[in-house]
């Protein structure tokens, strides 16, 4: 059982609260969801449960976090970690190691078990959760749905009684959120609890057993799933929710009138001996907006890198019209917004940050952008401080504001709800014509929203290239698709 009592929490150095007054009880085995806009308090609920709060993040809490009879805030991080396993947006944030082995023994070993039972506990893992083929690899050259499987593994070695995810599908394609599902329904069949953040609502319909939907730090509704699958588009729209039935049928985009031509030649770039990318020639329109898509480890962020000439051994170049720009022509042509957004935000706040790569200073603009993206009321805070889709946000006006003639997008829909994705796709659609935008992401409700053309990668090379009309919208449909097994 896990018990929330009158929760109210303030992070430190902010002056809202991210809970107010939640209660609720969570029954053993139940998989529940937790959804809302972001900001709304999810992703602290799960930190609650880890015990993150208190012992990592700073701030007042009041109230009492049961878990399994534990008072989470009384205990050490590390009884509360045998208890409830914890799997992060991010998994690579979460390892210790870096061979996937050793990192699925790492937990176990921490926890002092004897070698033996380390042993034996990993063969149960591995076999259950079907990853032999993982088995004795560099962490480093795993795809990102192979890295939240590793992550998954590790956690659940532990054998913990909870399972607490936030945001677990957020950078994986289609197949690896499969995986990522069949592992959870194996944990739920093991009568565990699970509890999961998320924005991506569609693969939990047959998953969760019960809804919560939070606004503004506080439980507005409490349902069960079977009772929310008969909410309508129109109504979760209304809640700043994403579809529960990955429908994709919407007008196409056009593409912009400008005929004007970018050509990629001799695109090539090398991990040692293994080539990651590796295009010949390649003519994109410019002015266009472009879905960058393919599996996990199809070479999508690496070709997004030295596209912005931040690979120092990258070889090729864009042509322009008249115009050829080599690596470092690129590095001043292009602005990239990062898949992990925390590594570019450097400011002390939101205002700064955004106008640090504005060559000239244009308050309309700033002001403009900022209320298109819902940041304008964040502009005092510091931006480390903002919640996962904030963030992101404030990363995506950085890059509108540089000026810059090429923009990429590395995920820029990741951790957002359904009101900022639209928001963030009407953004820019506005800028269609003007700049040449790549971006590279899972997310079909983006892809239609937005963009003129698809690139689809696989295996370092270019599998398919089509402009969004009816034919490519088809396309994108199959793509989404999971694959049978």
């Amino acid at each position: 059982m896990i018990e929330l009592n009158n929760i109210c929490f303030q992070y430190a150095n902010t002056e809202e609260s991210s809970l107010e007054n939640v209660s609720l009880q969570i029954p053993d085995g139940q998989c529940v969801l937790f959804c809302g806009e972001s900001g709304c308090g999810k992703t602290t609920i799960t930190r609650l449960l880890n015990g993150l709060i208190p012992h990592y993040y700073e701030g007042e809490l009041k109230g009492d976090v049961l878990v399994k009879g534990l008072n989470v805030k009384q205990e050490e991080l590390y009884d509360t970690a045998r208890i409830v396993g914890s799997v992060f947006q991010n998994p690579r944030s979460q390892f210790f190691c870096v061979d996937t082995t050793s990192e699925i023994a790492f937990g176990c070993e921490n926890m002092g078990l004897p070698e033996q039972e380390i042993r034996e506990r990993m063969r149960q893992t591995v076999r259950e959760l079907n990853m032999e083929q993982l088995l004795e690899r560099d962490i480093f050259e795993l795809s990102g749905g192979e890295k939240q499987k590793v992550a998954c593994a590790s956690v659940s070695a532990l054998h913990p009684e909870v399972f607490v995810l936030d945001e677990p599908t957020s950078n994986l394609d289609v197949n690896a959120i499969e995986d990522l599902k069949k592992t959870l329904m194996f944990w739920k069949s093991e009568g565990k609890t699970i509890v999961i953040a998320e924005h991506r609502l569609y693969w939990l319909t047959e998953l969760c057993d019960r809804v919560v939907y939070m606004k503004a730090g506080k439980i507005v509704l409490d349902i069960s799933m079977d009772e929310f699958k008969n909410y309508s588009e129109e109504t979760l729209s209304d809640m700043g929710l994403r579809t529960l039935r990955m429908n994709l049928h919407r007008d196409v985009k056009s593409a912009p009138g400008n005929v004007e031509k970018m050509v990629l030649r001799d695109f090539s770039f090398s991990y040692e001996k293994e080539d990651a990318i590796n295009i010949p020639e390649i003519s994109l329109q410019e002015g266009a907006v472009i879905a960058v898509i393919g599996q996990n480890g199809a070479g999508k962020s690496t070709f997004s890198r030295c596209l912005c000439g931040l690979e120092k051994k990258f070889k090729g170049k864009v042509m322009i019209g008249e115009k050829i720009l080599h690596r470092k022509q690129l590095l001043k042509q292009c602005y990239m917004v990062m898949q992990d957004v925390n590594h570019q935000l450097f400011c002390e706040s939101v205002e700064e940050e955004v106008q640090l790569g504005m060559a000239n200073e244009n308050c309309r603009n700033v002001s403009d952008v900022l209320e298109n993206l819902d940041l304008e009321r964040l502009t005092e805070r510091h931006p480390m401080s903002l919640s996962g889709g904030q963030k992101q946000r404030v990363a995506i006006a950085s890059a509108i504001l540089a000026d810059k003639p090429i923009l990429v997008f590395d995920e820029p829909t990741s951790g957002l709800d359904y009101c900022h994705m639209e928001q963030t796709a009407k953004l820019i659609t506005s800028l269609k014509g003007k700049k040449t935008i790549f971006i590279v992401t899972h997310d079909p409700e983006l892809i239609i929203r937005c963009c003129t053309h698809i690139l689809h990668l696989e295996e370092g090379t270019v599998y398919d290239l089509y402009e969004l009309n009816q034919e490519g919208k088809d396309k994108i449909e199959l793509f989404f698709l999971p694959a049978c097994d």
